[in-house]
């Protein structure tokens, strides 16, 4: 990962969170977790946006045995607009005794991220990590793209807090993550306002 200049503020393992005057329609009400934000852009995984299919739809599909009852209700999550049709899996880290999966992206300070097949095999067999959200899709930005949208009041910023991702429930996530902030959703505004 290329060094970032010192003057640049550094989102990894912070959420992100839609203000409510957000024009593009695939983020409106979300919140974001970043999993990586450098000199080349970022990458995140929204959180609160389940879709129609359950983790045990999605095994069915790759031909997977279902993982427990529990687990096989779980909804998927729309990740983002890119690559709409591929798996992440968001999950707590694993020890380093447990070792890691063929794609795992460790979000520094934060959790992990595995986009290969064999974290579904882990949990197909009843192993694997236990505290997951799995995505279809991922939110992407070029070099700078998002710096600009936040300057344009489009997101607000704050640490990650792994609770809201894995132990709060969808409907609840937006609210707490702006509650991170001290923020009461009824106090913001949809217009932007500059000084």
């Amino acid at each position: 990962m290329p060094a970032m200049p010192a003057d640049r503020i550094v989102l990894t393992n912070q959420f992100l969170i839609a203000m409510p005057g957000m024009a593009d329609e695939a983020f409106a009400g979300t919140v974001v977790y970043l999993c990586e934000h450098n000199d080349n852009g970022a990458l995140g995984l929204v959180i609160n946006k389940p879709i129609s299919l359950t983790l045990g739809n999605l095994f069915e599909k790759v031909e997977l045995s279902p993982p427990s009852d529990s687990l096989a209700e779980t909804p998927v999550f729309y990740g983002g607009p890119v690559q709409t049709d591929r798996g992440f899996v968001l999950h707590e880290p694993l020890d380093e005794e447990g070792g890691h999966y063929n794609a795992t992206l460790a979000v520094p300070g934060g959790l992990e991220m595995t986009t290969s097949r064999d974290v579904l095999e882990a949990l197909s067999n009843g192993a694997g990590p236990r505290k997951i959200l799995v995505t279809l899709g991922y939110s992407g930005w070029a070099a700078g793209q998002l710096e600009e949208e936040i300057g344009r009041n489009g997101w607000l910023t704050v640490d990650a807090s792994p609770a809201i991702i894995f132990d709060t429930p969808v409907e609840q996530r937006y609210e707490k993550a702006l509650g991170l902030l001290g923020i009461d959703p009824r106090m913001l505004s949809s217009d932007a306002g500059h000084a």
